[in-house]
């Protein structure tokens, strides 16, 4: 699909403020970030605070585009790795900050029953599908629902996917609300109603570098901790075999802050050989909850840079940027290589709807689907 970037040729139409309250709010602008093939325009919404740290949300695919934050000496950088304009999300796909969905990770075979009835979705990895087959959520050109400055700067975007869209039952109606406070707190909240049962795993695709996106030394040095003491090891085509392992005296132990890099080519270790590094999911101790809870902390000794990720799910996919592999030319002409950065992703268990002892990824009309998670940025010495 082709895309025409738009000039900014009006003024007027360059950045739409949205009036702040008080001297300590935090403030949403919108601005045109380009039209696709179809006339669909999309817009760039920016959320900053006062402490220095701002996100930018496209409205396509609900995607984090850019989220800078300072480091100890107060340097700000973009910590996300993606592209500039929208044609290359358009173009050269590849999840960077997106929203995915309906459902988040890889279901094996593309294949799931409800309620005695067997859908196939489209494959596309392998015998796979990842992230809604292809033409998920990411794809989507979602509506601005509405954007606000005060104590939070909000955004709210949109979607409807219809009965059937990749072989999912169900008219699904669903909002993703991103929300940045003084403290440095990004919120993102997924909401789901659907007017039949289906089954509903959405989550945010950002891949992090704390040291900024480009730089040369890669996210690998970066400690990591999760709080789980047990992952789902993975199949030759990766999908979870069912097993609850625990990480103790594994490569996979992240209880204590962890250097990437130690783990990451431990041949002797079969499910970093299948992973080509790390691409599991860890069982989180708390489980599902009803409120945001710690699911990573990652730390850049070298900025001082702290992102710790929360979340109510119950899982966290950490993906160490394995097949990032030098074809992408990403922000301000930088090509992505593995370990340029690496996925903290929030979520229900990767084929959670061919394992009945997983939490449940099923979502019925009188009970609607909702994830709150948080990037919370901060500094140390």
């Amino acid at each position: 699909m082709r895309i025409r970037e738009k000039a900014f040729a009006a003024a007027a139409l360059a950045i739409v403020p949205v009036l702040a309250f008080g001297a300590q709010a935090a403030e949403a602008t919108r601005a045109p970030a380009g039209t696709l093939a179809n006339g669909t325009a999309v817009e760039a919404i920016t959320l900053k605070a006062d402490n220095g740290m701002s996100a930018v949300i496209l409205s396509y695919g609900a995607t984090l585009q850019k989220l800078l934050a300072p480091d100890r000496d107060g340097r700000v950088a973009d910590v996300l790795l993606g592209y500039d304009g929208l044609s290359d999300y358009v173009d050269h796909p590849n999840y960077f900050g997106v929203t995915v969905g309906r459902y988040a990770n890889r279901i094996g075979g593309g294949k799931f029953s409800l309620d005695g009835k067997s859908y196939q979705l489209p494959q596309n990895d392998g015998d796979n599908s990842l992230h809604g087959g292809g033409e998920g959520f990411d794809k989507a050109a979602w509506t601005v629902v509405s954007a606000k400055s005060g104590p939070k700067a909000e955004v709210i975007l949109g979607h409807t996917s219809r009965d059937g869209d990749a072989g999912y039952p169900g008219t699904l109606s669903a909002t993703v609300t991103y929300s940045l406070d003084e403290a440095g707190n990004l919120g993102i909240a997924f909401e789901a109603r659907t007017d039949k049962p289906t089954i509903v795993n959405m989550t945010n695709h950002a891949i992090f570098n704390l040291a900024g996106e480009g730089a040369p030394q890669g996210a690998m040095d970066h400690l990591l901790t999760i709080p789980a003491g047990h992952y789902t090891p993975v199949d030759g085509k990766l999908i979870p075999t069912g097993e609850r392992r625990p990480v103790a005296g594994t490569v996979f132990d992240f209880r204590a802050p962890r250097r990437i890099a130690d783990g990451l080519r431990d041949g002797t270790d079969q499910q970093i050989v299948s992973g080509r590094g790390y691409d599991h999911n860890f069982a989180l101790d708390a489980g599902l909850t009803a409120k945001p809870k710690l699911a990573a902390r990652l730390a850049d000794p070298a900025s001082g840079r702290v992102l710790e990720v929360f979340s109510t799910e119950p899982g966290i996919q950490f993906y160490s940027g394995n097949f990032l592999d030098g074809t992408l030319v990403g922000k301000a002409g930088h090509l992505y290589r593995m370990g340029d950065g690496i996925a903290l992703e929030p979520q229900k268990f990767p084929d959670a709807p061919n394992h009945p002892d997983f939490v449940p990824a099923r979502v019925d009309p009188a009970k609607p689907y909702r994830h709150v998670m948080i990037y919370r940025l901060s500094t140390a010495r």
